[in-house]
Formats: C-alpha cells, sequence, structure tokens
C-alpha cells in the first residue's frame, strides 16, 4: 500500500480494536489483504472502507479454494441485500470467527448458520443431506445411496433433534457441539476440512460477544 493516505487511521484502529479481538497489526493486515481484491485505483483509506468485493473474489483466496463451504461462509457473512458481496467490516467478522481464539459459542452460531442452506433457522433432511454432500463430493466413488443417505441422517437426527419435531434447531446443535470437547480447536468439518482463513501473522481473534460486532449481525 501507499502513502499514509492508504493507512487506516490511529483513530479507526482503535475502533475497530475495540469492537474485536484484532491486534492494530492484524487489523492494518487484514485491510492490506483486502486492499489486493481492489482496483489499484480504489486502494486509498476512504474507498476501500466503501468499496465491496465480490464473492467471485473472496472465492479466489487460497484458504477457501479447497473449503466446500466456500460460498456458504461468503454468503452468510455478507452484508449486502443480494449476500454477493462483501465490505472490509464483513470481511473482518469472517476473519474474527475463523480465529482460532474465537469462542466455541461464536463458531458454532456461525457453524450453524452456514449448514442452514435455506436459511430457515433450522437444519431439516435437504440441509442435512446437502451437507454430506459437501463433505462426501459428488463423485460416483463417494456419492451415498439414497438408502444410506437416509439411515445417515435418521442417525443424525436421533442423536440431535431432542424435542423429535423432525428437524435441528441452534440450541440443539449447540447442545451436541459442547460435548465435543475438540470443538473450539478443530471445530468439525467447517473449519478443519482446509486452512482455516486468517491473517499473514499467526492468528486472527474473533468478534468478542461481549462488545458490539464491526457490523450489524446477521439474526438467526
Amino acid at each position: 500500500m501507499g502513502g499514509s493516505g492508504s493507512r487506516l487511521s490511529k483513530e479507526l484502529l482503535a475502533e475497530y480494536q475495540d469492537l474485536t479481538f484484532l491486534t492494530k497489526q492484524e487489523i492494518l493486515l487484514a485491510h492490506r489483504r483486502f486492499c489486493e481484491l481492489l482496483p489499484p485505483e480504489h486502494r486509498s483509506v476512504e474507498e476501500s472502507l466503501q468499496m465491496r468485493v465480490s464473492l467471485e473474489q473472496i472465492l479466489s483466496l487460497p484458504e477457501l479454494k479447497a473449503n466446500p463451504f466456500k460460498e456458504r461462509i461468503c454468503r452468510v457473512f455478507s452484508t449486502s441485500p443480494a449476500r454477493d458481496s462483501l465490505s472490509f467490516e464483513d470481511f473482518l467478522d469472517l476473519l474474527s470467527v475463523f480465529s482460532d481464539t474465537a469462542t466455541p459459542d461464536i463458531k458454532s452460531h456461525y457453524a450453524f448458520r452456514i449448514f442452514d442452506f435455506d436459511d430457515d433457522g433450522t437444519l431439516n433432511r435437504e440441509d442435512l443431506s446437502h451437507l454430506v454432500n459437501c463433505l462426501t463430493g459428488q463423485g460416483e466413488d463417494t456419492r451415498l445411496s439414497a438408502s444410506e443417505m437416509k439411515q445417515l441422517i435418521d442417525n443424525i437426527l436421533e442423536e440431535s433433534d431432542i424435542d423429535r419435531d423432525g428437524t435441528i434447531n441452534l440450541s440443539e446443535f449447540q447442545h451436541v457441539i459442547s460435548r465435543s470437547p475438540d470443538f473450539a480447536r478443530k471445530p468439525d468439518p467447517l473449519f478443519s476440512c482446509s486452512a482455516p482463513l486468517r491473517l499473514s501473522c499467526d492468528r486472527s481473534h474473533s468478534v468478542c460477544p461481549s462488545k458490539h460486532p464491526v457490523r450489524e449481525p446477521f439474526h438467526c
């Protein structure tokens, strides 16, 4: 990035640091990474905070290319009406959730939203089928038969559907996750199937649940 006009101000850095667990260095690195996806003529601080990066550009990041949930991840974190682009603040939130130190509640909340493919607030049989297909792939040698898929989903619901309504809600999902002590470190295939999306430094922290998020969060 070029001169002083391309660096976030001390005031803005302090604000982002107060709203997240990110250090000032990590925020600067995130901004630089985001600006690399913008046209050179739009990389000033003022423009970069107004610009949005398309879904296609975000999906081009090496850390996301191999993730079977990459499109859902981007759409969940997007605040655009069409959910087809990310702002810098969307990007910060994404980095926060993928942090090693994001809390299990944050990780499970976003994992649930990403797995909820139809965005109806529950994981139904179609969501679970889509989830399994994402994990196993669509190849002839990996795709489950209809009977295998039914049996697997029956088993998932038997284990997770506490109120027996045929779906898994957020509290049921988090209850299952809470019984997995490794979730915070290796939180299900969503976060472990590929390298976690992170800054060039060692780590990036999560949005703090006790603080205000950088931007308005989605509501389940």
